[in-house]
């Protein structure tokens, strides 16, 4: 894979591991010579996870909203930083730019951001993996969500394990470097008796 985009928390968390994690995850792609791409900031795991990347020569591009950049939050150390007008570009943008998705934890805007690239992938509109960082079981309740969905006919088990998962970095960049998407329609029908 030669980029990553992580989403991520532009805060830090409750837990110190949150942070830790994210400048690790930055630093392993970094050594791996894997470019990080993210969304531009300074603050919280997203600050984290560039400086991780950063600390060792890593290339990192930020892709970052003009609205966002005037509240002084764009990290002014990266390999790159794009401006653009809207979210929706941003994460247009970070998807072009990347060969991979992971999801380190993260609040109401991480979850869009999964959830769009993992629509778009079982919609058959990328075949890119897509990994969540399960940090601190930060993602267990989200996993037993989509468990549900699953059980109660709104998603099929094969989409459900696109969903790429593991509490550690080197065992996740290895799943996600080994993945083959799914060949199956989205749709789901009622079975017939």
């Amino acid at each position: 894979m030669k980029r990553i985009t992580v989403f991520c928390g532009s805060s830090f968390g409750t837990e110190k591991v949150f942070e830790e994690q994210a400048f690790l995850l930055g630093q392993y792609l970094a050594k791996k010579g894997i470019g990080l791409v993210y969304g531009g900031a300074k603050v919280g795991l997203m600050g984290a996870v560039a400086d991780g990347a950063l600390s060792v020569g890593g290339e990192v591009t930020g892709v970052l909203p003009n609205f966002l950049k005037s509240k002084e939050i764009a990290h002014a150390e990266l390999s790159e930083l794009i401006l653009v007008e809207t979210m929706h570009e941003r994460k247009m943008k970070m998807h072009e730019l990347s060969s991979g998705i992971i999801a380190l934890p993260g609040g109401f805007g991480t979850l869009e951001e999964l959830f769009e690239m993992t629509t778009w992938a079982q919609l058959g509109l990328h075949q890119k993996p897509i990994g969540l960082l399960n940090v601190s079981g930060f993602y267990d309740p989200l996993l037993e969500m989509t468990q549900n969905m699953v059980a109660k006919g709104f998603l099929k088990d094969v989409n459900h394990k696109m969903l790429l998962v593991s509490a550690e970095i080197e065992d996740l960049i290895h799943q996600m470097e080994h993945y083959k998407a799914p060949e199956v329609p989205k749709w789901i029908t009622r079975e017939k008796t």
